[in-house]
């Protein structure tokens, strides 16, 4: 077991930004934070009366946020939680949510990355690699969970095919791709990709290998636009709509893929190759 010293002798660059901490299970990961960070909130989600805590009980995250004095308006901040849940896994517009929340855009900003740095949320960046098209550059961001914005919008449930579906689908494919690209060691990137004339295509893999729109229905042929505008820059990029559809089917150069299927074949390591 690591002392104290010890381990602060090993790690003595120690700053302000996030880490992920890899190793096997039972390695003694968790007493290494807990000496490194002793005075920093712990939660342990891997506990199920934790996490269903947290979950049933969205606003203790305000409340520990609060005590532990990383936000002095609080107010302002719940009100930035609710517009924060109304954008869930959309582009991040400071400004708007400043104007809603009454406080600035560097506000929204750092209160943003309280909820990155809490492992809250995270950021899904804009593509930007080579582009022919001129290009939204702000970052999306999503919960962790679901039912935190769930909570905050008040929202109990969500029918098949209505549009709050169409964002949990989305949601659920990005909480999948961003464990496969940690726990499969292949570490690739992962992006959305926005033109300022609207194309748009949900997720972007690696360095443009691969391109990925979601949708919560099947799939017709306007569902196509965004993936053939990027698959013009990108042509070798492969190019898949992961829907409802019962069987696999091409549409030209793009692959539909029922999601069930397109998540065996990700976790089988055959989408990122």
């Amino acid at each position: 077991m690591l002392s104290s010293l010890s381990c602060r002798q090993c790690f003595p660059g120690r700053g302000r930004n996030s880490a992920f901490l890899w190793g096997p299970r039972q390695t003694g990961k968790t007493t290494l934070l807990q000496v490194l960070f002793p005075r920093a909130p712990f939660y342990d989600l891997l506990r199920p009366d934790e996490y269903e805590r947290l979950a049933r009980n969205p606003h203790l995250l305000r409340e520990e946020i609060a005590a532990e004095g990383l936000v002095r308006n609080l107010p302002a901040f719940g009100r930035f939680l609710e517009a924060a849940a109304f954008s869930n896994g959309g582009i991040v517009n400071s400004a708007a949510i400043a104007r809603e929340c009454g406080v600035s855009a560097p506000t929204v900003r750092q209160y943003f990355e309280i909820l990155s740095d809490t492992l809250v949320g995270r950021f899904l960046p804009a593509f930007r690699r080579r582009p022919k098209r001129r290009v939204i550059l702000a970052p999306k961001f999503y919960f962790f969970d679901l039912s935190l914005a769930n909570h905050f919008l008040r929202r109990s449930a969500i029918r098949a095919r209505s549009e709050s579906f169409g964002h949990a689908f989305e949601h659920l494919l990005f909480q999948e791709l961003s464990a496969h690209r940690h726990y499969s060691g292949l570490e690739y990137d992962l992006a959305y990709w926005r033109t300022a004339s609207g194309y748009e295509v949900d997720f972007i893999l690696g360095a443009g290998e691969v391109a990925i729109e979601v949708k919560g229905r099947p799939a017709h042929s306007g569902d196509t636009r965004g993936l053939s505008a990027f698959l013009e820059e990108q042509p070798k990029a492969r190019a898949f709509i992961v829907s409802t559809d019962p069987r696999p089917r091409r549409m030209g150069k793009i692959t539909v893929l029922p999601w069930r299927l397109f998540l065996d074949r990700l976790w089988c390591n055959k989408i990122v190759r």
